[in-house]
């Protein structure tokens, strides 16, 4: 079994037990009644996704977090283009609270950044509050793919395709997505290679955005990722762990668009 296998398994058993509390009429009566999502602006300049993230499988605790609504405001202070909220619990102490806890406390959008595998979790990120959803093209089938791609979409949400082969990004352009991630951090074993990124950006659709994720250590890290083609930078571990996040946010924006490669026209 896979990192990626062992993960999913236990997000099926909490999402059973949820479930169980809550039946899915009940959390699609509540979506229905959420305030509408925030579109996400897929705007030209380079920006940073900033993460609200306690723990990692790979890194173990990374920060405790007391107010995650409060770091999210420093993140949207320093220039955050969206803020991504860890909900799962069992290897990254996320939780639907946290997400909450930021919605209330930001206007910009708002990932919740999952392991989705099922339809409750997207009409539940809906009735929380989230604007964009994760979609990992490793954790589903294509025919799941395009079921949760169209769903989310139908709840007024983005979905961000994550990918990591090109495989996987052929999966996505057949999606037609909008918001594509490539996800330098190799899932089976958790290992982190950042010149991955440089040849999958190569094989994007020219008229995707393009998310980098993992290995940002800091802001030469982002430039690198924006000079191969990156659009935006998912950055958490760095600015958690950083000490000034309102300060690391706008760090990390500048230096990638000082490195922002041309796109084609």
């Amino acid at each position: 079994m896979t990192v990626l296998d062992d993960i999913v398994a236990g997000v099926r058993e909490d999402l059973a037990e949820r479930r169980r509390r809550t039946p899915l009429t009940d959390v699609i009566e509540r979506a229905h009644a959420a305030a509408p999502a925030r579109a996400f602006d897929l705007d030209p300049e380079f920006g940073v996704i900033a993460e609200v993230k306690r723990r990692s499988p790979s890194r173990g605790d990374l920060a405790h977090i007391p107010d995650p609504g409060t770091l999210a405001g420093l993140y949207a202070a320093g220039g955050a283009r969206a803020i991504s909220v860890l909900t799962e619990g069992r290897r990254f102490s996320g939780s639907l609270e946290d997400l909450d806890t930021v919605r209330a406390a930001v206007d910009i959008p708002v990932l919740r950044k999952d392991f989705m595998v099922d339809e409750y979790q997207f009409h539940e990120a809906r009735a929380h509050g989230a604007d964009i959803v994760l979609l990992i093209v490793a954790a589903l089938d294509v025919g799941q793919l395009h079921e949760f791609h169209n769903l989310a979409r139908e709840l007024g949400m983005t979905a961000l395709v994550e990918t990591h082969s090109a495989d996987e990004l052929a999966t996505a352009a057949e999606l037609e997505a909008p918001l594509i991630g490539i996800n330098t951090r190799n899932l089976k074993d958790l290992s982190v290679d950042t010149a991955r990124f440089a040849p999958l950006a190569d094989l994007a659709p020219a008229n995707c955005t393009l998310v980098a994720e993992s290995g940002v250590t800091g802001p030469e890290d982002v430039g690198i990722y924006a000079a191969a083609g990156a659009d935006l930078a998912l950055v958490g571990e760095a600015l958690v762990t950083g000490g000034d996040a309102r300060s690391a946010v706008a760090t990390f924006t500048s230096a990638g668009r000082e490195r922002r490669a041309p796109k084609a026209s």
